[in-house]
C-alpha cells in the first residue's frame, strides 16, 4: 500500500471520530436552536410593534453584514475582556445559533408572506384564533415551501462548521490541522477531510431531494415550479 494511502487510513477513523463528536452535534444544535430564533424573528418582523421591529431588523442587518468566522471571534475572544467566559464549543453554538437564525428569519419570513392572504381569512371565518391559524394553517403551508432554502442552510452549516477550528473546538478540520502538524502531510490529509465533508454534503443532498418529492405529492413547489 503506498504512504499516502496508509496515512489517510490510519488517520480516517480519527477524524470520523472527531466529525461524530464535534462536528454533527455542533450541526444539529446550531440548525435546531438557530431556526427556533428564525422564527420568532420572523414572526417578530411580520406581526410585533415598531420598536420590536426594528430590534429583529438590526439584528438581521448585523449577523448578514458581518463575516462568520468574525462573529465567532468576536464572541471566543472579544467577550473575555468584558468578563465573559466560555468555552470553544458553547462558543462556536452561540455564533452559529445567532448566523443561522438571521439567515432562516428571512427564508421564514418570505415563505409566511407567500401564503395567501385568503388562507388568513378562511380560518378566521371557521373560528381560529391568530395563534390557531398561524400554527394550523400558514405554517403547514410555509413549511412545504421553505424546505429547499433551509435544506441548502442545512447543508452548508455542515461545512461551515469547519470555522469553528478557529476557535479551537476540535471538531473534524481542526483534528486533520493536528494530524498535518505530527505527520507534515497536509495536501493529504486536507483532500481526506474535504472528501468527508464532501460525502456527508452529498448525502444530505440526496435526502433534500427526497424530501421535496414528497413534499411535492401534497401539492407542494415542485407542482407550482413546473
Amino acid at each position: 500500500m503506498p504512504d499516502w494511502l496508509n496515512l489517510m487510513a490510519e488517520s480516517l477513523p480519527t477524524l470520523l471520530w472527531a466529525g461524530l463528536i464535534f462536528t454533527v452535534p455542533l450541526t444539529l444544535l446550531s440548525f435546531i436552536l438557530g431556526l427556533l430564533l428564525g422564527l420568532v424573528t420572523a414572526i417578530v418582523r411580520l406581526f410585533a410593534p415598531a420598536p420590536f421591529v426594528a430590534v429583529a431588523r438590526f439584528y438581521v442587518w448585523v449577523i448578514r453584514g458581518t463575516p462568520l468566522l468574525v462573529q465567532l471571534f468576536v464572541i471566543f475572544y472579544g467577550l473575555p475582556s468584558m468578563g465573559i467566559l466560555l468555552d470553544a464549543f458553547p462558543a462556536a453554538l452561540i455564533g452559529f445559533t445567532l448566523n443561522i437564525g438571521a439567515y432562516t428569519s428571512e427564508i421564514i419570513r418570505a415563505v409566511i408572506s407567500s401564503v395567501p392572504r385568503g388562507q388568513w381569512e378562511a380560518a378566521y371565518s371557521i373560528g381560529m384564533s391568530w395563534s390557531q391559524a398561524m400554527r394550523r394553517t400558514v405554517l403547514p403551508q410555509a413549511g412545504r415551501v421553505a424546505v429547499p432554502p433551509l435544506s441548502n442552510t442545512f447543508i452548508s452549516l455542515v461545512k461551515d462548521t469547519s470555522l469553528a477550528a478557529a476557535i479551537t473546538v476540535p471538531e473534524l478540520f481542526q483534528t486533520a490541522q493536528r494530524i498535518v502538524a505530527t505527520t507534515y502531510e497536509p495536501l493529504i490529509l486536507y483532500i481526506e477531510a474535504a472528501l468527508i465533508y464532501l460525502v456527508m454534503s452529498s448525502v444530505l443532498s440526496a435526502l433534500q431531494v427526497r424530501l421535496e418529492k414528497r413534499f411535492a405529492r401534497y401539492g407542494g413547489f415542485l407542482e407550482a415550479r413546473a
